[in-house]
């Protein structure tokens, strides 16, 4: 997973514990997440959302490292510029940025 966050989604390694790890953290601007090994054969789905400034270059970038999109960026009725994407362990990550914001660039 550390992996995938720093190739296809831009992060970087805050940390890692154990070996293999089971524990880690990845950065990016101002965002860190906790990655964590399911226990117990069963693996927690996570959804998160992101709001953030230039979505459409973020949305070309990772799209060109093989990020999984799950739902295309477009323009939604509830006022955001958005994607969401499928990591490799199912969690569904969303991305997006006022169209206000954008509008008004």
């Amino acid at each position: 997973a550390v992996e995938y966050y720093e190739r296809v989604l831009g992060f970087h390694t805050g940390w890692t514990w154990g070996e293999p790890a089971l524990l880690a953290s990845v950065c990016r601007d101002r965002v860190e997440l906790n990655l964590s090994q399911g226990s117990g054969g069963t693996t927690p789905i996570s959804k998160v959302y992101f709001q953030m400034s230039g979505v459409d270059a973020y949305y070309d970038r990772i799209s060109a490292a093989g990020a999984n999109v799950a739902v295309p960026l477009a323009d939604r009725p509830y006022g955001m510029r958005d994607f969401r994407i499928v990591d490799p362990s199912g969690n569904e990550l969303s991305f997006g940025e006022a169209a206000t914001a954008i509008a008004s660039r």
